[in-house]
């Protein structure tokens, strides 16, 4: 009995001390720059013991006025098109993912921007249950403590855009030799079609896949409301 009451109490004080620290967190990432990813230290272990790779960490972080408008509308338009009206869940794309995991086929778009951010931010690359469940509970918290400009400037930040390259600046200087604010539509449209998959595909080496997905992007953010600071 003695050792049921010990575990008991460990696993209270643990569950009481994650939650303490993944509010604290949360509220602390409100207001400071993310330093670092999980994702990025798992990507400088790879590097770290892969010969064939540099260690490589390109990061800058700029907030939301030092960023071209172009940016978030592209990704806006590309990733998550109900970013303003949904509380971090796109329960719609959900059930479609569903329904077409029923079927065999790969469904693409379940996933929100609040949602990617906080893969990218507080957890790690895995399809376990685990994951899923940890996923939803810090996608609530963050739409409830974090704006929706600031859950799209983290993301902007901390997204993987190329081998060791994290965030807009970091992939506006290394692909187009300029700063984020100065990025036009197509270059930010370019950014944002590789992000299914930044390590497979470049801005600097387009596929005839990647140049179709930039003019589509670009024909949805026409169509889609500027999405302007102040989200």
């Amino acid at each position: 009995m003695k050792i049921l009451k010990w575990v008991w109490k460990f696993i209270w004080k643990l569950m009481l001390w994650f939650f303490i620290l993944s509010i604290g967190f949360t509220i602390l990432y409100r207001f400071v720059p993310i330093p670092i990813t999980p994702l990025m230290v798992i990507r400088l272990v790879e590097q770290a013991t892969d010969e064939k790779k540099e260690m490589r960490l390109y990061k800058d972080w700029v907030t939301m006025s030092e960023t071209s408008k172009h940016a978030p509308q592209a990704v806006y338009a590309s990733e998550d098109q109900k970013f303003l009206d949904h509380n971090g869940f796109d329960l719609e794309a959900m059930n479609k993912a569903w329904e077409g995991n029923k079927k065999g086929k790969r469904i693409k778009g379940a996933s929100t921007i609040t949602q990617q951010t906080v893969k990218n931010v507080f957890l790690w690359p895995s399809r376990s249950y685990i994951r899923k469940g940890l996923e939803a509970y810090f996608t609530v918290l963050v739409e409830l403590i974090w704006s929706k400009e600031r859950i799209m400037e983290v993301y902007l930040n901390v997204i993987e855009m190329g081998e060791g390259i994290y965030g807009i600046e970091a992939a506006a200087q290394t692909y187009y030799n300029k700063p984020a604010a100065k990025l036009n539509r197509s270059q930010s449209a370019m950014i944002a079609a590789v992000l299914p998959n930044p390590r497979r595909w470049t801005p600097a080496r387009p596929t005839p896949y990647i140049v179709g997905r930039q003019g589509w992007i670009m024909r949805q953010m026409n169509n889609l409301a500027p999405l302007g600071y102040g989200i």
